[in-house]
């Protein structure tokens, strides 16, 4: 869900710094742009919905086979069958979570706000670990290791069995001031790719070593506020290619295998990516959709029939862009050229994280506690 200028949060080292941050982000958000009458070209309608305890963190739900994981705030965590919504299995972190939810399937990560890391089980929790650092981040589980990234852009791994902590990478230098927002951090064969600032960072997962690092933006500004440029999720991954944003300054793509950046563009932005084989697609902080061209960062096509609607991060599902909103609805939108093809409620709550896709199910979460899949026809 995207918050306000006036609510969005940082973490600064001294409370006159936090104060500053405050005092630059209480300008008021335009009123949503209202949405035009739309006769549906495609076919979708909700599958169905299960309802749970409110969502106030940024969640982002994970999909592994078959199946959605995913928690609210309370520290509910549950598995759901991507075809018919029924419960797989269902646990409690025994706390509030700050962050959530990372799942390979069977092992699922939360981070509660006390700072302390929760592994479960198929439901059943398995070890706690106790953080040096704030998450907001959803951890990553994969290849029997838990990845944890902190406000601080560090980065840890831990043994998914039994906890042992196996390295940790620190970002160099220390930053002032860091975005509380999740970050990149996602696999890409056998490197855990993560952001720390602007830069896009591949790190060997056994050893905690750095691999390659390069910039997808140059922080500018006047002051600590302005030259904030951390990359934030989801980033989006296509072939040997890793496209993601830099809060408030670009768009830009990697190539993964060698670390070397294809091509950036400046555009302001707070929400994450989403890229097929042909374009990647993004909403700047306006709710202004744009397509650029994967290979080159061209400009392909631009959308400003959802100003200040509170976008998502989108998701792609066929030949649609999907994006959720403040007010609960999913816009379904023509790949090729931005044309609005289907709109679906959820209710009236805001959605919350991007929308996630298992085979034809699309699922959104709502602040409320809804999680809604949907099936485009």
């Amino acid at each position: 869900m995207r918050m306000a200028p006036s609510r969005r949060a940082f973490v600064a080292a001294a409370a006159v710094v936090a104060a500053l941050v405050s005092a630059c982000s209480s300008s008021p958000r335009p009123d949503p742009t209202p949405l035009e009458a739309l006769k549906p070209q495609i076919a979708g309608k909700e599958v169905w919905r299960q309802s749970f305890s409110s969502v106030s963190f940024p969640l982002r739900v994970t999909t592994a086979g078959d199946r959605f994981t995913l928690a609210d705030s309370n520290g509910t965590v549950l598995a759901l069958a991507a075809d018919t919504g029924r419960e797989l299995w269902r646990g409690d972190a025994g706390a509030k979570l700050s962050a959530g939810v990372g799942s390979d399937g069977r092992y699922a990560a939360v981070v509660t706000v006390d700072n302390e890391l929760v592994v479960l089980d198929a439901g059943k929790p398995l070890w706690r670990s106790r953080l040096a650092a704030r998450v907001v981040t959803p951890p990553l589980v994969a290849g029997e290791r838990v990845f944890v990234q902190g406000i601080d852009r560090a980065v840890t791994a831990f043994d998914v069995l039994d906890g042992r902590k196996l390295w940790a990478l620190a970002r160099p230098g220390g930053d002032p001031l860091t975005l509380s927002q999740p970050g990149v951090l996602m696999p890409w064969k056998d490197t855990l790719v993560a952001g720390q600032g602007p830069r896009l960072v591949g790190v060997d997962p056994l050893k905690g070593t750095i691999r390659w690092e390069t910039a997808v933006a140059s922080p500018r500004g006047t002051n600590e506020v302005e030259r904030l440029a951390d990359l934030v999720g989801p980033a989006a991954r296509v072939g040997d290619m890793v496209c993601a944003r830099s809060f408030q300054a670009a768009v830009g793509c990697v190539s993964a295998e060698r670390g070397v950046l294809q091509w950036t563009k400046p555009i302001g932005g707070n929400e994450g990516v989403a890229a097929d084989e042909d374009y990647v697609f993004g909403a700047d902080a306006t709710d202004r959709i744009t397509a650029w061209k994967r290979t080159s960062g061209e400009t392909a096509w631009t959308s400003e029939r959802f100003l200040y609607r509170g976008l998502s991060s989108p998701a792609i599902v066929g030949r649609t862009l999907v994006f959720g909103d403040s007010e609960g609805w999913l816009h379904f939108i023509d790949r090729a050229d931005g044309q609005p093809l289907l709109r679906l409620s959820t209710g009236s709550k805001p959605v919350v994280g991007a929308p996630v896709r298992v085979g034809n199910t699309l699922l959104v979460v709502t602040a409320n506690g809804n999680a809604v899949a949907f099936r485009p026809e």
